[in-house]
C-alpha cells in the first residue's frame, strides 16, 4: 500500500509507503512497479543513485538532465532529514518558475516524484544525510546542467541563511533562472 499525494505542481507527486512495524524495527516497499502502475505512475527506472551529505546546511541542486537523457526521480531520505525540491522550468507551462518542497526523513518515509522537466534540488537538515534515488534514464555529463539554487526569481525558502549553504563550485556558479534557455517544453500536464 502507498499513499499517494497531488502537489501545486501537476506531475509532481509525494508518495509515503506504508511501514509495517514491530518490536524489531519496521519492513516497507520503497518501490513496487505494479503498484505503481496501478495508480497511473508507470516510469521505466534504470539507475539508483545513493549520496551522503555530512554537513546540516549542505545544498545540492538545482540540477537537471537535458532531453535525450531528461531524467524521471523518485526521491527518498535515507537517513536524516532533507527538504527536497522541484522547479518547473517547462517553456510554456502555467506553472513556469513556481516551486513545491516537502520534508523528506527517515522517519517520516516520505518519497518525492520528480518528473522530466523540472529542476531539482534538496538541503540537508540533519549531519550524515543520505539520499536515496531512482532515475529513468543513465547520468550524462554532457546533458547534466544547473540553475542557480538562491535565485531570487524562483524565490526558494530553504531554511537556511545563504552564508551558511554548503555548496559545490558547480552549484555557486550556476546561472539564474533568466539566464538559462530550458530544453524543455510544456505540452499538456502530467497525470
Amino acid at each position: 500500500m502507498i499513499e499517494i499525494e497531488k502537489t501545486a505542481l501537476p506531475g509532481v507527486l509525494i508518495l509515503t509507503p506504508r511501514r509495517f512495524g514491530d518490536a524489531r524495527g519496521f519492513f516497507s516497499e520503497s518501490w513496487n512497479r505494479k503498484r505503481l502502475s496501478e495508480n497511473g505512475i508507470d516510469i521505466d527506472f534504470v539507475q539508483d543513485n545513493h549520496s551522503l551529505s555530512e554537513q546540516v546546511g549542505t545544498v545540492r541542486g538545482l540540477h537537471f538532465q537535458a532531453p535525450p537523457m531528461a531524467q524521471d526521480k523518485l526521491v527518498r531520505c535515507g537517513r536524516g532529514a532533507l527538504y527536497d525540491v522541484a522547479v518547473d522550468i517547462r517553456r510554456g507551462s502555467p506553472t513556469f518558475g513556481q516551486w513545491i518542497g516537502v520534508e523528506l526523513s527517515f522517519e517520516n518515509g516520505k518519497q518525492l516524484l520528480v518528473p522530466k522537466g523540472f529542476l531539482h534540488g534538496f538541503v540537508t537538515r540533519a549531519p550524515e544525510t543520505e539520499i536515496v534515488y531512482k532515475c529513468s534514464d543513465y547520468y550524462s555529463p554532457e546533458h547534466d546542467g544547473a540553475v542557480r539554487w538562491d535565485d531570487p526569481e524562483i524565490g526558494i525558502d530553504w531554511g537556511i541563511a545563504p552564508e551558511d549553504a554548503v555548496l559545490s563550485d558547480k552549484d555557486r556558479a550556476a546561472p539564474t533562472l533568466a539566464e538559462f534557455n530550458t530544453p524543455f517544453d510544456y505540452h499538456e500536464a502530467p497525470a
